[in-house]
């Protein structure tokens, strides 16, 4: 899995943007103006690369407990955030994908009805 893939998934969501507001290393992905997943890239260029993203907080101890690449969230809400580490055999592609439209839709479903509606 690249960064490049993971940009492109991200950036095929519906009113989806990227930033960097912290500093020009952490890649932020954000619906409406409201953080869905964040990449360190300094990680990836290190051979550890990650993402973190949010989650429901018993979905999310559950991906801790079944998969060692998974998690509380660094420098996060460690309740509903979780950080998935990418290196080989920790997380498959298609379970990278599912957590990223979960964390995106987890965003969504908090937004006001109005925002929501934009998304239509």
């Amino acid at each position: 899995m690249t960064i490049d893939e993971i940009r492109l998934f991200c950036l095929n969501k519906p009113k989806t943007t990227e930033e960097f507001p912290f500093d020009k290393d952490t890649l932020v992905f954000k619906v409406l103006g409201k953080i869905f997943a964040l990449c360190p890239l300094e990680q990836w260029d290190s051979g550890r690369p990650s993402i973190t993203l949010k989650c429901d907080p018993e979905y999310a101890l559950e991906l801790r407990d079944n998969h060692n690449g998974i998690v509380p969230g660094f420098h996060a809400n460690k309740k509903h955030w979780n950080t998935v580490y990418l290196e080989p055999q920790q997380v498959s592609p298609q379970l990278l994908f599912d957590l990223i439209t979960h964390s995106y839709n987890m965003v969504v479903q908090n937004m006001p009805k109005k925002q929501r509606d934009q998304l239509l």
